[in-house]
């Protein structure tokens, strides 16, 4: 029927197999329909995924070239990898593309993270970096392939190379429904697994949520500045450094001086990258304003969330830095309004992730037990796309 047809264009070249596959699928939603109407809509669910699929696979073969051709073949060596081509900077390093002299590598081409630890300032550092990734090994955190010492002072990380990150989806606009659900079961995955280890990340945002493939994997990476509780090189727990997370998604216990923070850090930040990618505009939640002031940044707080008193924001009262500013009294402003067309789950994920009151922030795994995973895993389909328009 029309459905199988479109399914098995959409698999691929292999006749036998696609035509296999698409006759399962349809035949899976046949036997899971109670009605003629729940059939026709998911069958367009799974078409529209399908397509997805395939567009990312074209999409992919277009833009990636083999990237040892784009290599500079003048560029210096490090270790045992070769053509280093620079690719960003950093704060405290510089990032280069290069690939492994050994063609039998696991990874042929790589990122080197070249940092010099002398010149770092807390709460950044390299070398803190290396251990914790090792120690935070896991299905969602970008792995460490090696790290390594070289003349003048350098210490280099290396991890493969992931040409794609949520910043370029979101400001390209080439994030889709499908992309979101991935996103979010990665990014909280990981944070469920490093928080369970005592760890906090500390610089949650779009830029350092990677992707190996347009379809995934989802890692969290950049962990310059993660603080352990064992660690020889963090802070103390009661006087942790203040001048962490990136403009926008630093949280406003932060502003305000207090030290003892903890994991629910990490979720504020998160939750902001959440309504970041369910808004239709894809912007930032908050405003830091052009020169990313604090100052700028509590103002955007307190006009969208609402100027906070000691009801919604009990702990404010034993930072040092609260109640030696007058703050006008601004109104909340309404979730339907920040978030049009958002789901009431996505909108109740939300507020229970950027809330003022830390100790009212969903945990990590909590997080991934809301329903907001139903929502985000079941919109394949935007609301006004139909099959055939």
């Amino acid at each position: 029927m029309t459905g199988s047809t479109n399914a098995f264009t959409l698999l691929g070249n292999d006749a036998n197999e696609a035509r296999s596959t698409a006759r399962d699928l349809e035949e899976e939603i046949r036997n899971k329909a109670t009605s003629p109407e729940e059939y026709h809509q998911s069958l367009e669910k799974a078409i529209f995924a399908l397509q997805r699929v395939k567009d990312s696979l074209d999409e992919e073969e277009k833009e990636s070239p083999d990237e040892a051709e784009i290599l500079n073949h003048e560029g210096p060596s490090f270790g045992s990898y070769q053509y280093a081509t620079f690719h960003a900077d950093g704060l405290m390093s510089t990032v280069f593309k290069a690939e492994a002299k050994d063609r039998t590598a696991p990874a042929r081409l790589v990122a080197l993270k070249v940092t010099h630890p002398a010149m770092m300032t807390p709460p950044h550092n390299s070398e803190r970096e290396a251990r914790l990734l090792v120690k935070a090994r896991s299905e969602h955190v970008v792995p460490l392939l090696e790290a390594f010492h070289e003349p003048g002072g350098q210490f280099i990380l290396v991890f493969p190379f992931l040409r794609q990150d949520l910043e370029n989806l979101l400001r390209s606009g080439r994030l889709d429904n499908s992309q979101t659900s991935m996103i979010f079961e990665g990014l909280f995955k990981a944070l469920e697994h490093i928080h369970s280890l005592g760890m906090i990340h500390r610089d949650v945002k779009p830029s350092n949520i990677l992707l190996k493939t347009m379809r995934g994997p989802v890692y969290l990476a950049d962990f310059g500045i993660t603080w352990d509780p064992v660690d020889k090189d963090s802070e103390p727990a009661d006087a942790k450094i203040t001048d962490v997370g990136t403009t926008c998604y630093r949280p406003p216990e932060l502003l305000f001086g207090h030290r003892s923070y903890d994991a629910s850090l990490d979720m504020w930040a998160a939750g902001c990258v959440v309504a970041e990618m369910v808004k239709d505009d894809h912007t930032p939640l908050f405003d830091a304003g052009p020169l990313g002031s604090e100052l700028s940044l509590i103002r955007s707080m307190f006009t969208i969330l609402g100027t906070p008193n000691d009801e919604v924001w009990p702990s404010a009262q034993a930072y040092p830095d609260w109640g030696k500013m007058k703050f006008q009294a601004f109104p909340a402003k309404s979730w339907k309004d920040l978030l049009p067309g958002a789901s009431a789950k996505t909108v109740d994920f939300v507020t229970k992730t950027v809330c003022y009151e830390a100790t009212g922030r969903l945990t990590a795994k909590q997080a991934l037990d809301h329903e907001i995973r139903n929502d985000l895993q079941g919109n394949l389909v935007p609301k006004e796309q139909t099959l055939g328009q």
